[in-house]
């Protein structure tokens, strides 16, 4: 595997480990993962960002989050060589790569935290449920649907349509075990995993608004987000790549201020 190790003048024990995730390289979504190791270097915590297998530089065959754990050992182990003073790491990861991050920390003692960023928890019937309470019903309360309506500019027939087999999919058919693979297997490793974790999620963004869904119908999640060693934040109006020089800055300062919190 490939790797970039960005480096303090002085570092010092604790480090960043950047998980890429989808098909992505470890330059990252608008140079995001380049821009955030050089911040927090330069604020004095080593971070090294790596192209998984069969991604970017790194050789061999692609594989998608649930197959990563070897890779992120392997990057953990180069990490560890690389840098003397390190003894612990914090795994920092967004979306799937948030969510593998998560997966393989209960397994390795040397990740002491996490920082996840807009974990994926995609299934059929979290979709459903995240567009239904987050689209369909505040849409009800806006006054310019309610006027458009009335206005004739609304496909009654399609809307009422898309509306019922959103509503259908909430109802908790049977899900196929790959469909429902990311979000138990998330709760089992957050559940295990005793470290800091720092949550932050988008202001404008699908996903983040699965994650809210899924924290609000079921108490197992609820209970694992309330633990005192959690920190939740949301970047206001981010969407899911945070993809301005603000909502990217606003992901780093969170970032180092937590960092230099513990």
């Amino acid at each position: 595997m490939v790797g970039i190790l960005s480096l303090p003048a002085a570092p010092g024990p604790r480090g960043v480990l950047i998980v890429t995730g989808g098909p992505q390289y470890r330059v990252g979504s608008h140079r995001q993962f380049v821009l955030l190791a050089r911040a927090l270097a330069a604020q004095g915590w080593p971070v090294l960002r790596f192209d998984l297998r069969g991604m970017g530089d790194s050789e061999g065959s692609a594989r998608d989050y649930r197959a990563s754990g070897p890779d992120i050992a392997g990057a953990l182990a180069q990490f560890f060589d690389a840098v003397p003073t390190l003894r612990e790491v914090a795994l920092w990861g967004l979306c799937d790569g948030a969510t593998a991050a998560a997966c393989h920390a209960p397994r390795d003692a040397r990740v002491h935290a996490l920082i996840l960023l807009n974990p994926w928890v995609r299934s059929s019937a979290g979709l459903a449920r995240a567009t239904l309470r987050h689209y369909y019903w505040p849409r009800l309360l806006q006054g310019a649907f309610w006027r458009k309506l009335a206005g004739g500019g609304v496909r009654m027939g399609a809307s009422l349509a898309s509306l019922r087999l959103v509503a259908a999919a909430t109802q908790g058919r049977k899900q196929t075990q790959e469909d429902d693979a990311p979000a138990p297997a998330l709760l089992r490793a957050l559940t295990q995993f005793q470290g800091k974790v720092l949550l932050i999620l988008s202001g404008d963004d699908l996903g983040a608004r699965e994650w809210q869904t899924l924290l609000h119908g079921d108490g197992a999640w609820r209970a694992v987000a309330a633990r005192a060693q959690w920190t939740q934040a949301q970047v206001a109006g981010a969407n899911h790549t945070f993809a301005s020089a603000a909502w990217r800055g606003e992901v780093e300062q969170l970032c180092a201020r937590w960092l230099q919190s513990w």
